[in-house]
C-alpha cells in the first residue's frame, strides 16, 4: 500500500462538515482502469465501488448517477424514471465544468455546482461502499446510508449488470 497522505478535497471537506465516518483508500490510478482496477488494488468487491457518472439531459442540464462499479446504467430507463426525453454522458470537459473534478476523480460530494443526484437503489443495501474522494487514485469508504443524509438523492432502478 502506498504511504502517501490522502488529499483534502472538496469531497473530504463535505464529509468532515457533516461529521461522516469514512476511511481513506489510496491506490495507483490507471488511465481507463475504472472500478475494476481500483477494486482489484484495494481488494474490495467491484459491486461496492460506486461510480459517479455525470450525464446530461436533452436540455443539456447535468445530473449525477451513482452506480455499482460492475453495472452499466440504462440511460433510457433513467430518462423514463426521471421524466426526461433523453439522457447521455457529458464530455469530460463538460463534466469537469459542472463538478470541478477530473474524470476518474469525480465525487458526488463537493461538486462545483449543485446537481441533481440519482442513486441506484441497491447501492443502499450494501454494508459499505467506496466512493471517489475527489481525486484520481483516492476512494473513501463509508456506510451508504450517509448518501441519503448528505446528498438527498433520488432513488432509481436503472442498473444493467455487465455480461
Amino acid at each position: 500500500m502506498n504511504q502517501a497522505k490522502a488529499p483534502v478535497t472538496p469531497a473530504v471537506r463535505v464529509l468532515r462538515q457533516h461529521k461522516i465516518a469514512y476511511t481513506e483508500h489510496l491506490y495507483e490510478y490507471v488511465e481507463k482502469g475504472g472500478t475494476a482496477e481500483s477494486s482489484r488494488q484495494l481488494n474490495v468487491p467491484e459491486h461496492a465501488v460506486i461510480k459517479t457518472l455525470v450525464l446530461e439531459d436533452e436540455a443539456k442540464k447535468p445530473l449525477i448517477v451513482l452506480m455499482h462499479g460492475d453495472c452499466e446504467t440504462s440511460t433510457r430507463n433513467l430518462a423514463r424514471q426521471t421524466g426526461r426525453k433523453h439522457i447521455e454522458p457529458c464530455t469530460p470537459e463538460v463534466a469537469n465544468k459542472h463538478t470541478g473534478y477530473l474524470i476518474g476523480g469525480t465525487s458526488p460530494l463537493g461538486t462545483k455546482k449543485e446537481l441533481p443526484i440519482y442513486v441506484e437503489k441497491s447501492v443502499l443495501l450494501l454494508p459499505r461502499i467506496y466512493l471517489n474522494g475527489g481525486k484520481r487514485g483516492f476512494l473513501v469508504g463509508m456506510d451508504p446510508k450517509f448518501l441519503i443524509s448528505v446528498l438527498q438523492p433520488t432513488l432509481v432502478e436503472v442498473a444493467n449488470p455487465h455480461d
